[in-house]
């Protein structure tokens, strides 16, 4: 199929084999082991000024397309949240919008979205704590109106106002006690958003989850899930063995945000307790694979790992015809398959997610026009040129390994023309 050209840090270049695509297919019927959730981003059009401080201007077609075939991989869509440049260049009009446009594509085509529910429509950057209440409220409203299910966003200006744990008791208190139907809580970890650090009223993640976990415990008929995207697996593993479980009558799912370790924790005790132990068995031992893949999934896990995730993640948007392939292969009761599929997108995320995470957007759309999904690679407020070529060049290398790249020869197409236009032969 011809060569990769890849371009290092240094500015040399190399090749690699373009492999096919994975070759997957779509569910034929609605996945079962795992309620998983795409964190979609939103692409401008391209003749807009997608330039620092410009109001977004949404190319609908490509974007909602883009939703339409998340759905016919089998996952549901995330919306309005951080993925989709939420306080990173989508502004409060363009929010709703996109809202009222997503829940009208999941009621046409049958899936499940939520989405994000947040402050930031407000502009001052320092309100009371009884106008965070008014704004999450007015927020929550219009969403429940347009029957999407919310996801209660980490908000900015609650963690500037808050003083105590008893603060944000009180928000979320009053907010949930508004709500009309069970909406996920999502803490999200300050690789994500420095301005959160924190949050919950405590800077360890030891503290702020008992919180969390108060919150839950007052509103139990309010809190249908909670997303961790603290990129830290033993908090999410923590705090998901403290969840009412469903044997309760008041279960309450953890949605794993997690886009550095989620292979383990969606994956759970069906697998190893590391999404490495097959690698590592293989390397140590000289076998194959696919036979390291099997003698990992035999081992017995030891440790806290008890139980699963379930998953809403960026990651998923960047990978979902692999995502849904892994989950299938859970559902047919293959976790062996399931690892062999799922472990190696694991790197390609780390790399997508990368230190300063908060651009992780970047790489998302990256995968999205190098799949085919948008016209050009641009993003909302020229997020686009958040990341160098040699990081972008390393998404290409490690998708084309993990079998991410939907069609391939395209992938390589508008790859090396990118190449050519910076000046790189290819």
């Amino acid at each position: 199929m011809g060569a990769l050209r890849l371009l290092a840090a240094d500015g040399a270049v190399a090749d690699a084999p373009l492999n096919d695509s994975g070759g997957y297919s779509r569910p034929a019927s609605t996945l079962q082991s795992r309620v998983a959730y795409a964190a979609a981003h939103v692409v401008p059009k391209v003749h807009a000024d997608n330039t620092p401080g410009q109001p977004a201007d949404i190319d609908w077609d490509s974007t909602l397309a883009f939703r339409r075939n998340v759905y016919s991989w089998g996952l549901g869509v995330a919306d309005a949240m951080d993925t989709a440049q939420r306080n990173m260049g989508l502004d409060a009009a363009a929010t709703r919008e996109l809202i009222a446009r997503s829940a009208e594509v999941a009621r046409e085509e049958g899936g499940s979205v939520v989405v994000g529910v947040n402050t930031d429509h407000v502009l001052e950057s320092h309100i009371s704590l009884d106008a965070v209440i008014d704004a999450y409220k007015e927020q929550l409203h219009f969403t429940e109106e347009q029957g999407a299910g919310p996801v209660l966003m980490a908000s900015r200006h609650l963690a500037r106002v808050a003083s105590s744990a008893d603060d944000y008791r009180r928000v979320y208190r009053a907010v949930l006690d508004s709500a009309t139907v069970p909406v996920v809580l999502h803490w999200l970890g300050t690789a994500f958003d420095p301005e959160l650090a924190g949050y919950f009223g405590a800077d360890d993640w030891q503290t702020a989850s008992a919180v969390l976990l108060d919150i839950i415990g007052e509103n139990p008929d309010k809190v249908a899930g909670v997303k961790m995207s603290l990129l830290n697996a033993e908090s999410e593993i923590s705090v998901r063995s403290q969840l009412p479980s469903a044997d309760s009558g008041q279960g309450v799912r953890m949605f794993t945000g997690d886009d550095f370790n989620y292979v383990s924790l969606i994956g759970g005790d069906q697998i190893p307790s590391s999404a490495s132990t097959a690698r590592d068995l293989a390397e140590s031992t000289g076998t194959s694979h696919e036979q390291a893949v099997q003698s990992a999934t035999t081992r017995e896990l030891g440790g806290p790992a008890r139980g699963h995730s379930d998953a809403l993640l960026g990651a998923f948007a960047a990978i979902t015809p692999v995502a849904s392939a892994a989950i299938q292969a859970l559902d047919a009761g293959d976790p062996a398959r399931y690892l062999e599929i799922l472990g190696p997108t694991e790197e390609l995320s780390r790399q997508v997610f990368a230190a300063p995470t908060f651009y992780y957007k970047t790489g998302v759309a990256f995968l999205a026009w190098l799949n085919g999904h948008q016209p050009a690679f641009q993003m909302v407020g020229g997020l686009h040129s958040a990341r160098s070529l040699p990081h972008l060049s390393r998404i290409v290398e490690l998708a084309n390994a993990s079998l991410a790249l939907e069609q391939p020869e395209l992938a390589r197409e508008r790859w090396h023309g990118m190449l050519r236009l910076n000046g790189v032969d290819a």
